[in-house]
């Protein structure tokens, strides 16, 4: 390129720190006490004993070190160092001439896929009104989406006489949520019947150990203790009241472990509650379902 008057320098041109020499081929170059590392060997004017260096065949460097070809001694004299920077000035590159393979990866190249879903604080550009913004992911990413769905069905009988909670063999669900931001949705359907006239039976609902669905976790047999309650009914077993009580809870564990969900069962006084069971008769059985849905933020 033609310029009227002096050609502009260009180059970062520094003078090092001055070397003393000694009984060794290398030596750490520094501007101000700092390392630094020049564009190439044939980036240097190096001075040795009054004498310019032929960089590659009389001196090499790697980094910060300079490596002379042989050892020096102390009665050698490095004279100076200077470096020149990047001489090389390649003008305005010619449109569709600059490819991906000159481009850092740290810049906005898109030659990189995301292999994952973008975290919340991942960025995009956006035109606002002809400038370029930056805006975080958790900005613009919809919510209210179905992540994942797990399920456990039963199809085997249960029965118990405690009259404290048990676990139901069987019927409970694990879920890991992917963020601590995400909700999970619990539905759950269970037929069951108690064989006393006088006394009923109660499920509960528990995320890992915590009773997320009533008022404690006692094991007395009191309503507000339990989510649901079959009561008895009838004067013979066939004619107990037959129940499939749902559950449907939403919940909000913030946590990205794995949980699982299950219920507990407990009858009140003495009676005997039953699972996809209709009375004693294990031909008349149900299908029991529990359900976790995780919910996206």
């Amino acid at each position: 390129m033609a310029y009227i008057g002096k050609t502009p320098t260009v180059g970062n041109f520094q003078k090092c720190d001055a070397l003393t020499a000694s009984a060794t081929a290398d030596y750490t170059l520094q501007v101000g006490s700092s390392n630094v590392s020049p564009e190439s060997v044939n980036h240097m004017i190096v001075s040795l004993n009054g004498v310019i260096q032929s960089p590659t065949t009389a001196y090499t460097v790697s980094g910060a070190t300079l490596s002379f070809a042989s050892a020096l001694t102390t009665s050698d004299t490095i004279d100076f160092v200077i470096l020149l920077g990047n001489v090389l000035d390649i003008g305005t590159p010619s449109d569709d001439t600059v490819g991906a393979a000159q481009i850092k990866d740290d810049l906005i190249s898109g030659t990189t896929a995301l292999a994952v879903a973008p975290a919340d604080t991942d960025e995009f550009l956006v035109s606002d009104a002809g400038t370029l913004k930056r805006i975080d992911y958790s900005l613009i990413k919809g919510g209210g989406k179905v992540g994942q769905v797990v399920q456990t069905v039963k199809t085997d009988n249960f029965s118990t006489t405690s009259t404290s909670m048990v676990d139901i063999t069987g019927f409970s669900v694990s879920i890991t949520p992917s963020a601590t931001s995400s909700e999970i949705l619990v539905l759950v359907n269970v037929g069951m019947i108690a064989n006393s006239a006088a006394w009923g039976v109660f499920i509960n609902l528990l995320r890992d150990t915590t009773n997320i669905t009533s008022s404690s976790a006692s094991g007395a047999a009191d309503t507000n203790d339990a989510w649901n309650v079959v009561g008895g009914g009838g004067t013979t077993l066939d004619n107990r009241k037959y129940s499939s009580p749902n559950i449907s809870y939403l919940d909000s564990p913030s946590s990205t472990s794995s949980l699982t969900y299950k219920c507990q069962l407990m009858v009140g006084g003495t009676s005997t509650g039953y699972v996809n069971q209709w009375g004693v008769n294990t031909d008349h059985a149900s299908v029991s379902t529990i359900t976790a849905i995780e919910v996206l933020a």
